[in-house]
C-alpha cells in the first residue's frame, strides 16, 4: 500500500502541500474536487517535480451539489460538476473518485426514498458512463448521518453501487465507520471486490494514532479482502476555543486564501483554519502512524 493525503483540510498552495508531503515520504495526493481552481497541466509539473503522482480526488458536495435534488436542473448541475472532477483526475493520470452523493450539511430529505433513490441511480449511472469511458474508478462514499442522511453505511454504498454499474466502487472512511458500523471489520470485510479507496482519520478526526482505532488489525483487514491500494489521510481537526486546548499553537487566527466557501466547509466539519506548524504535525503523524504497517 502507498499513502496518500487530501488537500482541503488547510488553505494553502498547492506546491506547499506537495512540498511538505514529499519531505515527509507520501507517494500520493488526493486532491481537492475544485477543478475550477486547477490548471492541470500546472499540476502536472508540480507533482513531476516533487516526484508525487494523483491517487484521485474527493467530491465537495456544498451548496447546491446534491445528485438526489428534487430540481432536475439542480440535478443536471450536480452530475457536470462531478464530470468535471473525473475530468480533472484524468487530465492528472489519477485513478478514483470518491462521490458524496447528496450535499454534505443536508439532513432532511425532500422527496420520498423510493424518488431520491432513483435520482441518485441515475444521477450516477451518467457520471459512471463518462468516469468508464475516461478509465476513472467512482468510489461512493458513506458519511455520518450528521452530515447527510442518505448512504451513511457501507452496506447501504454497495447497494447503490451495484445499481450504478458492475465498477462502481465504494471508499470507505474510518473516522464515519467508527460512528456508523456496528463492526468496522466487518465493514470492510463486505465490501470485497468492490473497494477502491479508504480515507483514514481516527475516531477524533485527528490524525492516525491520535485516537482509539487499531490501526495495525484495520490494515490487516484491508489485506485479508485484497485491498493493496492507497491509504488517504483525511484527518479534520476539531475546533477547541477553550483553555482545555492541548494545542494552543493550532488556530490561525488570520488564516490566508482562505475562501468562505472553504471557511464553511471546515467549520461544518467542526473544524477551522489551522496554524501551518499544527498541520504540519498531524500530517507527519499521519505518517509515522501508518508507514509502519504498510
Amino acid at each position: 500500500m502507498e499513502l496518500s493525503i487530501h488537500n482541503w483540510m488547510r488553505a494553502e498552495t498547492l506546491e506547499t502541500t506537495i512540498r511538505r508531503i514529499a519531505g515527509l515520504g507520501y507517494t500520493k495526493l488526493e486532491i481537492a474536487g475544485t477543478p475550477e481552481q486547477y490548471d492541470t497541466k500546472q499540476v502536472r509539473q508540480l507533482l513531476q517535480q516533487y516526484n508525487i503522482s494523483c491517487w484521485g480526488s474527493v467530491t465537495l458536495m456544498l451548496g447546491e451539489r446534491n445528485l438526489l435534488a428534487k430540481d432536475e436542473a439542480q440535478r443536471a448541475r450536480s452530475v457536470q460538476y462531478v464530470k468535471d472532477v473525473v475530468r480533472m483526475v484524468k487530465e492528472l493520470e489519477g485513478t478514483m473518485v470518491s462521490v458524496v452523493p447528496g450535499t454534505v450539511g443536508k439532513i432532511v430529505a425532500e422527496a420520498r426514498p423510493e424518488e431520491e433513490w432513483q435520482w441518485a441511480v441515475d444521477s450516477l449511472k451518467e457520471i459512471y458512463d463518462y468516469a468508464e469511458e475516461s478509465d476513472i474508478l467512482l468510489g461512493i462514499e458513506p458519511i455520518n448521518r450528521f452530515e447527510t442522511y442518505f448512504i451513511n453505511r457501507g452496506d447501504q454504498a454497495l447497494v447503490l453501487a451495484e445499481a450504478v454499474g458492475p465498477k462502481c466502487g465504494v471508499c470507505l472512511d474510518s473516522f464515519h465507520m467508527n460512528m456508523e458500523e456496528s463492526d468496522i471489520y466487518e465493514a470492510i470485510r463486505r465490501t470485497k471486490g468492490r473497494l477502491v479507496g479508504f480515507h483514514v482519520a481516527d475516531n477524533n478526526r485527528m490524525a492516525p494514532g491520535m485516537g482509539h482505532l487499531d490501526w495495525a488489525r484495520i490494515v490487516n483487514t484491508l489485506r485479508e479482502i485484497g485491498y493493496d491500494e492507497v491509504l488517504s489521510v483525511e484527518f479534520c481537526s476539531p475546533l477547541d476555543r477553550t483553555p482545555a486546548n492541548p494545542y494552543p499553537n493550532s488556530l490561525d487566527e488570520n488564516p490566508q486564501n482562505l475562501s468562505p466557501e472553504q471557511r464553511k466547509f471546515l467549520e461544518d466539519h467542526g473544524s477551522t483554519a489551522v496554524t501551518e506548524e499544527f498541520y504540519t504535525m498531524l500530517t507527519r503523524k499521519s505518517y509515522e502512524t501508518l508507514s509502519t504497517l504498510l
